[in-house]
């Protein structure tokens, strides 16, 4: 194990809503020391919750020794534990949850219950330089447009259904698209799509500031089964669709709210298209765009411990009995004292 100068102190942080376990140790001035991902693939489908949160007890050792041994530090030296409170799949929470507070007890650290969705607008301000952005966050379990006011981050738009995600990766599954290890389902998408001929017109569904993505995968779908059209350009109008769709609404909340900053963050940020039409809304409201690097626009640790360190550091931890997941934690539930005082 290599050793680093001990700086002000280091927070771990525990994430595992879903598919993925990872460990992130990040020191208090931000810099991440060890950010190690163990994904769970199933055999066919989707995440089966309970499969999935086996996977992640039976690696949590071997991707904890890993996060210290990268970061060059020992247990001894954390100040703080956190880890993923929700949202998410009840027992890949449960299974993060009981990690972190046996660790935290036997350190006798502190704990600090993040909420996944903060952490992902978090980590994207903390990698971009941020402010006080708009965010677009985009992934397999939530699609939300959000903004800071009065304390907290307001949701000025949201899927009503599925999120952007998950659409992605059911119509990846259903064209019987096949990964490489640790390559997400919305990549082959992405890449079919650049292969495209034809645009195919398919459902458009916005209310008001929200959206509906489960008639648009049911469309999808049945031109695939239908045999009529090339998998490359119903790839190419799912996608148009469904960006043009969140994009339409963050240019509305842009221009409502006069941010000088998006912020694109969650998984499917690391699609070029998408990157492509938001950064555009953004030029043209004289906006600043910020897109999280791919290594943290999946889920990861580091924006848990990142996260953690903020709350942590504002007075904010969480007592054992108090510990509990929470399985539908909204964001704007969530108090965030620390980004008033940093966007003033």
């Amino acid at each position: 194990m290599k050793q680093r100068i001990k700086n002000e102190g280091y927070c771990l942080g525990i994430e595992s809503t879903a598919d993925d376990f990872s460990v992130g140790i990040v020191s208090f001035n931000g810099e991440i020391l060890a950010n190690i991902i163990s994904a769970y693939v199933p055999p066919e489908g989707g995440i089966h919750p309970r499969e999935a949160a086996r996977h992640h007890a039976e690696v949590a050792d071997a991707v904890l020794k890993e996060a210290f041994e990268k970061a060059g530090i020992k247990p001894q030296d954390l100040m703080v534990v956190a880890f993923a409170q929700g949202p998410g799949l009840g027992p890949c929470l449960r299974t993060g949850a009981t990690v972190a507070r046996a660790l935290a007890s036997y350190l006798r650290v502190p704990l600090v219950g993040v909420n996944h969705c903060v952490a992902h607008i978090e980590i994207g301000k903390l990698k971009t330089g941020a402010k006080d952005p708009l965010t677009l966050y985009v992934s397999g379990g939530n699609t939300i447009v959000s903004a800071f006011n009065s304390g907290r981050y307001r949701v000025f738009g949201e899927t009503l259904d599925i999120a952007l995600g998950n659409c992605l990766d059911v119509f990846a599954r259903e064209a019987g698209l096949r990964p490489k290890p640790g390559e997400p389902l919305g990549a082959l998408v992405e890449k079919l799509a650049a292969k495209a001929k034809i645009f195919i017109p398919l459902p458009y569904t916005v209310k008001g500031m929200d959206l509906s993505f489960s008639g648009l995968l049911t469309a999808a779908v049945s031109l695939l089964k239908s045999g009529k059209y090339h998998v490359e350009d119903i790839c190419y109008s799912l996608q148009e669709t469904a960006f043009a769709m969140v994009t339409e609404v963050t240019e509305r909340a842009l221009a409502h709210t006069e941010k000088r900053e998006v912020l694109l963050t969650g998984g499917v940020a690391a699609n070029r298209r998408l990157q492509e039409m938001v950064e555009c809304i953004a030029k043209e409201h004289e906006a600043r765009f910020c897109a999280v690097p791919s290594a943290f626009a999946i889920d990861n640790g580091a924006m848990i411990a990142w996260t953690g360190t903020l709350a942590f550091n504002h007075g904010l931890t969480t007592p054992i009995e108090e510990s509990y997941v929470k399985l539908r934690w909204r964001l704007e539930e969530v108090e965030v004292p620390w980004v008033g005082r940093m966007t003033q």
